[in-house]
C-alpha cells in the first residue's frame, strides 16, 4: 500500500504543470506527510484500529483521487481544445498513460480501504456482508480458512476494472462499491478513448 502511494506521487511529479491540482510538490508533501503519519501510528503490518488512523487514511485516499480526477478532467479538457499536449502524439500518450495510471491507483487504495472498515477491521474480522465479493469470499475452499484481500488484490481490481470496464472476478455487493467501480470504468474508458483516438489523428 506505501509503495503504491509512493508510486502515485511520483506520477503526479511526472505530470504537465497544467494537469496537476496543485504546484509541482504541493500534493505530494500532503500526501507524503499522510503516509508518514500512517506509517508512523502503525509500523509493519496494518492491524492498529484507531480512529486517528482511520481518518488519515481516508483523508489520504481523497487526496490522491481527488488529484487524479481533477488530471483526467484536465487532459480531457486538453484534448477536446487541442491544448498543447495533444500536439505531439509521443507526448499525448505519454500524459495519458501517466493519469489512467494514476486513477488505477487512486481506485485500487479507495477499495482497499473502504472495503469492510478497512485493512486493520478486516485483519480483526471477517465482514458478514463483504462490499466487494472476490473469489476466495465466494468459495472458501479456494483460499485458507483464515483469508483476508491484500493489496494486491484490490490493485488486481482496480487494473482489470479499468482494462475491462466492467467486473471481472470481483463482484460489488454494496452500492459505494457499485457506484465507485462504475465510475472508474467510464474515467477509464473516457481516458482511453480520447487519448487514442486524438493520438492515431495526430499521427494521420
Amino acid at each position: 500500500m506505501a509503495t503504491a502511494v509512493a508510486v502515485a506521487m511520483a506520477l503526479t511529479l511526472l505530470l504537465p504543470d497544467d494537469l496537476r491540482l496543485a504546484s509541482a510538490w504541493i500534493l505530494p508533501t500532503v500526501e507524503g506527510l499522510l503516509l508518514l503519519t500512517l506509517i508512523a501510528g502503525d509500523p509493519g503490518r496494518i492491524d492498529r484500529r484507531s480512529g486517528a488512523l482511520r481518518a488519515a487514511a481516508i483523508a489520504l485516499v481523497c487526496a490522491l483521487s481527488l488529484g487524479a480526477v481533477w488530471s483526467t478532467v484536465k487532459l480531457v479538457d486538453d484534448i477536446v481544445h487541442n491544448g498543447k499536449e495533444t500536439a505531439s502524439a509521443t507526448s499525448l500518450l505519454q500524459t495519458g498513460g501517466t493519469v489512467w495510471a494514476g486513477t488505477v491507483l487512486a481506485f485500487s487504495l479507495l477499495y482497499f480501504e473502504l472495503d469492510g472498515g478497512g485493512a486493520a477491521a478486516r485483519l480483526h474480522r471477517t465482514p458478514a456482508h463483504p462490499a466487494l465479493a472476490f473469489p476466495q469470499h465466494l468459495s472458501p475452499g479456494l483460499a485458507p480458512a483464515d483469508w483476508r484481500p491484500r493489496f494486491v488484490d484490490y490493485f488486481y481490481l482496480g487494473l482489470t476494472n479499468a482494462t475491462a470496464f466492467s467486473p471481472t472476478d470481483v463482484m460489488p455487493l454494496a452500492p459505494w462499491a457499485k457506484i465507485a467501480m462504475a465510475v472508474q470504468s467510464l474515467v477509464s474508458l473516457l481516458i482511453l478513448g480520447l487519448v487514442i483516438a486524438r493520438a492515431v489523428n495526430v499521427l494521420t
